[in-house]
């Protein structure tokens, strides 16, 4: 199956970036809403630079999108990636990936 996402990004590529645990609790907050930066550094409590460097990457991919809200930043999920019934998993159109 074709990943969804991009047709350059290969899904060993996507596997990449998820590799990261970091990368990991953004996108698995972002499934139940989208959030300001703020708000998502309030959870993972890691440095601003170290965030920002994770969201960049994670757009760079195409799994996230970013919007400007005055001056805040909202995430949400790319709308590429589908977050299925369950809440529980993304599928990249390559793959699905499960959370616990």
């Amino acid at each position: 199956m074709p990943c969804k996402i991009d047709t350059k990004t290969s899904c060993a590529t996507l596997l990449k970036v998820l590799a990261d645990e970091t990368r990991l609790a953004v996108l698995r907050q972002l499934m139940k809403r989208p959030k300001h930066v703020a708000e998502i550094n309030a959870t993972l409590g890691i440095e601003q630079t170290l965030l920002s460097h994770h969201l960049k990457t994670l757009r760079e991919a195409g799994l996230v999108v970013a919007q400007r809200d005055g001056k805040a930043v909202l995430y949400s999920l790319a709308p590429e990636v589908e977050d299925t019934r369950s809440g529980k998993a993304i599928n990249l159109g390559c793959c699905l990936v499960s959370f616990k």
